[in-house]
Order: structure tokens, then C-alpha cells, then sequence
């Protein structure tokens, strides 16, 4: 999972750019990146890091030009960052391009090869975002009428690559000499809106990863990018926009809604804060329907993003609710923490207990997910350290059985702490007196039929159907082997850096 930015504007973006990306920082930790254009000239500077850490007053003041684009990048669990494959990338044929990417591919073994063998291109690293360009870059080049491109031929290339690649992706690009050129995969699973802005020499375009960035800077929100769409705003700030997919259909992730996103985003018409609410409401009624919780005396969320659910939970039951969590708002999202290690000793210096709240109370502990249980784990033991006479534990979301292959930090079923355990023998491993999970067919009706453009979720995760039709046993299992030997990366870089600063 990424954040991903790109602006049009009739002023330097530079500090445009970065606010926004500050906005966008929850959707990834590990590196940060801005490129902008000035003539035909494209000004980078990205690195490892959080956004406030990448960027120096130095920094800013090369990022030249009224266009540009920005990233921030979510880590794969236990993989060692290359600082080489921070995005945005960059290539220079045709006409310079760069691309920043959210999202997965599918079918990379297939794009490289035919890169290699057919088209000719050359990849500098293991990034699916670089496979990426280069397919659109080939396809540019094959609309080209010469040393020309015109809006029809970048349409066309978008539909190309929407034939080429199997995954899920939002795209942003620029093109020297032309514009910005934004587009969504053909089934709409990664989030990306659009939105403007009327100054006095003309209209300014912000395409984001959610809306929040543009409530933050300013723009009024027009409408999602379609599943399999794709928008074109020329550096004068004409806007073209085009369906470039034979059969398109919305599926977006169902995991955004549950904790990726930022509850003051809306996604595919969707509020995520009214999402969570009606997470709540649900799992309250599935609560109250199953019975056994009738001595509940509180319900305490794990801060941040489970609060809409269970505020709402305990309202429906009659319960009080309190906060019973102080986080450290310095430390890191846990889920997207790379490695175990790493995500067990943060969840400590993440969140500390008010006794006060647990002592001599039945508690009812409201998290968004349980993914590993690492997190879920530390935070019962810490609740019953604090005096708590029992801890239930509610999880907003499905239990998580099944590996993710659209972004989603999930590729291991092993990792996984609900695949092949049920709800005693999770609540056994956390720790937990009795464990609840929201029910996913209730879940999926309650938010279709809040919108119901939407054709359904990507929710992979929860039920192990991949949309895309190419996920084979064979692939989660070469999928694995990846993790294992990006882990085994991670810890010896981290054994290096330790051996330097001694």
C-alpha cells in the first residue's frame, strides 16, 4: 500500500506536493518521494524515510515547476529497503517519463519476460512500479505518430497496458512535453480520486489516493477515478478523461475501509468514517444476537482507527465506552512495521494502559483487525496487567485467513493468526476470554447498500477469491520464498547497522 499525488497548477506545486504527502504519510512509512517538471526538465530528490525526514529546505527549492508528482512507500513486510526503489521512477524514452504506483501486479514473471525478449527494456531493479513503466513507456512509444503523442494515443497506450497487466494499480505520470496522465486498474481495487481548483489564470487539477488530500489543500473533490479510467490534463490544464478498459467493474478493497484509509476519506462514494460506524452497529447486533457478553462493564478501542466501531458498538449495547489506550502518536502503524521483531517491541512503546479503566472490569477490547495477533496479543496481557477481571476481544473486520496479493501487506498464510485456527482457538492464542468477528456476508451487504454502483470487494484476504484469476497455489508459494529470503535480507542489514554503530 502506497500514497500517491499529482498535481497541474498554474504556481510552483513543490510545497503542495509535500503537504500533501504529510497528509498521505499513514499510507506508507518506509520512503518518500517528489518530482516535478520545469520545460521538459524533471526535478527529483527521494529517499528512505518519513516525508518530514526526506526533505530538506535544500530539497525543496530544486523541485521546480507548477506539475508534479509524489509518492510515499508502504514496506513489504521484511524486505531491506533499496533505497533505489523509492519512487517516483524515471525513464527517458520515449519523451521522459516518471510514474509513481500503489498497488501489485500480478503477473510480473510474464512482463519481464516479454520486456527482455519483445520490447526491449531494461529494468534497474525487483520493483513491480518500474515493470510497470516501461509497459506503459513501450506502449507510448508504439502510439507515437513520429516523434508526436496525442490525447487519443495516450488513451490508447493506458488500454494497452489495462490488456498487459493483472494486479491492482493506481498510476500517476507525467510525460515531458505533454502532461499528467492518471489511471486506475480495470476492477478499481486501489483508491484514487480527483479533484480542482479555479484560480484567476484557470483551473489547477489534484489527482490523490484519497480525498483527504484534497480537503487538506484546498480542492474540491470532483469524483473517483473509474475503475479502468484514465484522466489526461495537458500542462495548460486542458482535462481529458477516457474509459480505457473492455470490462470494467468496481471492486475496491474492502481492507481500506476497515483500516488503511483515513476515517475523513471517502472512497468509491463510500465515507470510511460512516463505514466504521456501521462496523460497529453490526457487530454490536452480532453481539447481542450470539449472547455470553450480557457482563460486559466497558468498551475500550485500540486507538486510532477502531474508535468510529467501537463508539457506536458500545452505544448500541448500552455500555459504557472509554478510553482505556494512550498512544504514542511517534511510533509507527504497527500492521505495516517491517518484520515481527520490530512490530512486537513498538507495540509496547505504541500504546500504554490507564489502570483506572481496567481494574475489576469485564472489558470489551474493539480492535479494527486482527491480522498476526501480535498486536491483539500484547494489548489483552496489557489490559489484564492493568487489572482487568476479564478481556473479550471484537475485531471491526472478517478474520483474516488468506494471503493478500493486490498491495496489502499479507503474503504469507503462516503469518496469518486466524488461518487455520476458529474463534476459541484465536482467542486461546491471544489471550483473550471470548473473541467476536464481524460476519462478512453482513458486512458486504451493509456497505453495498450504501452505494450501490459498487459490483462488489476486493476482500481476498477474508475469503481467499482473487479477482484477477491468475493467484495459483504455486504462485503464493514462490510469493513466500520471496518473503522468506527479503527477511532474511532485513535481518542482516539490520545486524550491519548495528555492527557499523558500535
Amino acid at each position: 500500500m502506497c500514497g500517491i499525488l499529482g498535481v497541474v497548477a498554474k504556481t510552483p506545486v513543490n510545497q503542495l506536493l509535500y503537504d500533501g504527502l504529510q497528509v498521505l504519510q499513514h499510507r506508507g512509512q518506509d520512503a518518500a518521494g517528489i518530482c516535478t517538471i520545469e520545460g521538459r526538465t524533471f526535478h527529483m530528490h527521494k529517499n528512505p524515510g518519513l516525508v518530514r525526514d526526506v526533505f530538506r529546505t535544500r530539497n525543496m527549492r530544486n523541485l521546480l515547476g507548477n506539475c508534479g508528482i509524489a509518492h510515499v512507500r508502504y514496506p513489504t513486510a521484511g524486505s531491506a529497503m533499496d533505497p533505489a526503489e523509492a519512487q517516483p521512477f524515471y525513464v527517458n524514452s520515449p519523451f521522459g517519463i516518471v510514474l509513481a504506483h500503489n498497488g501489485n501486479l500480478t503477473n510480473t514473471a510474464e512482463l519481464k519476460r516479454d520486456l527482455f525478449t519483445q520490447d526491449l527494456r531494461h529494468l534497474n531493479t525487483n520493483s513491480d512500479s518500474e515493470l510497470l513503466l516501461n509497459v506503459l513507456a513501450h506502449e507510448l512509444a508504439a502510439q507515437a505518430r513520429g516523434a508526436e503523442l496525442d490525447v487519443e494515443g495516450i488513451f490508447a497506450a493506458v488500454a494497452a497496458v489495462h490488456r498487459r497487466c493483472r494486479g491492482a494499480y493506481a498510476v500517476i505520470a507525467m510525460i515531458a512535453g505533454y502532461g499528467l496522465l492518471a489511471f486506475r486498474d480495470p476492477n478499481g481495487v486501489r483508491p484514487l480520486v480527483y479533484g480542482s481548483h479555479m484560480t484567476d489564470d484557470g483551473p489547477e487539477f489534484l489527482v490523490a489516493s484519497e480525498s483527504v488530500a484534497l480537503d487538506t489543500l484546498g480542492f474540491s473533490l470532483v469524483r473517483d477515478v473509474a475503475a479502468g479510467e484514465a484522466l489526461f490534463i495537458d500542462f495548460e490544464g486542458n482535462f481529458y478523461t477516457r474509459q480505457c478498459s473492455e470490462v470494467p467493474a468496481r471492486f475496491p478493497c474492502l481492507f481500506e475501509f476497515v483500516y488503511f484509509a483515513r476515517p475523513d476519506s471517502v472512497i468509491d462514494g463510500l465515507s470510511v468514517y460512516q463505514s466504521r460506524l456501521a462496523m460497529g452497529q453490526q457487530l454490536a447486533d452480532k453481539i447481542r444476537d450470539i449472547g455470553g457478553f450480557e457482563d460486559i462493564d466497558v468498551v475500550i478501542p485500540i486507538p486510532d482507527s477502531s474508535r468510529p466501531s467501537a463508539m457506536e458498538l458500545a452505544k448500541r449495547l448500552g455500555v459504557d465506552y472509554r478510553e482505556g489506550f494512550v498512544k504514542n502518536r511517534y511510533i509507527g502503524r504497527t500492521f505495516i512495521m517491517p518484520g515481527q521483531a520490530s512490530r512486537k517491541k513498538s507495540v509496547r512503546q505504541k500504546l500504554n494502559a490507564i489502570p483506572s479503566e481496567f481494574e475489576g472490569k469485564n472489558v470489551l477490547l474493539v480492535d479494527d483487525s486482527i491480522v498476526r495477533g501480535t498486536t491483539s496479543r500484547e494489548i489483552v496481557q496489557m489490559a489484564r496487567d492493568s487489572g482487568a477481571r476479564k478481556v473479550y476481544f471484537a475485531s471491526a473486520s472478517p478474520p483474516v485467513r488468506y494471503p493478500n496479493v493486490y498491495g496489502i501487506d499479507m503474503p504469507s498464510a503462516s503469518e496469518l493468526i486466524a488461518n487455520g485456527r476458529d474463534d476459541v482457538q484465536i482467542a486461546a492464542e491471544i489471550g483473550a476470554d471470548r473473541l467476536v468477528y464481524q460476519d462478512l456476508d453482513a458486512l458486504f451487504r451493509l456497505l453495498v447498500d450504501t452505494n450501490p454502483q459498487i459490483d462488489g470487494f476486493e476482500a481476498s484476504c477474508f475469503t481467499g477469491c482473487y479477482l484477477t484469476g491468475d493467484i495459483t497455489p504455486d504462485y503464493l508459494q514462490d510469493l513466500h520464498a520471496a518473503r522468506e529470503d527479503g527477511a532474511l535480507a532485513a535481518a542482516n542489514q539490520l545486524d550491519l547497522n548495528l555492527a557499523t554503530s558500535q
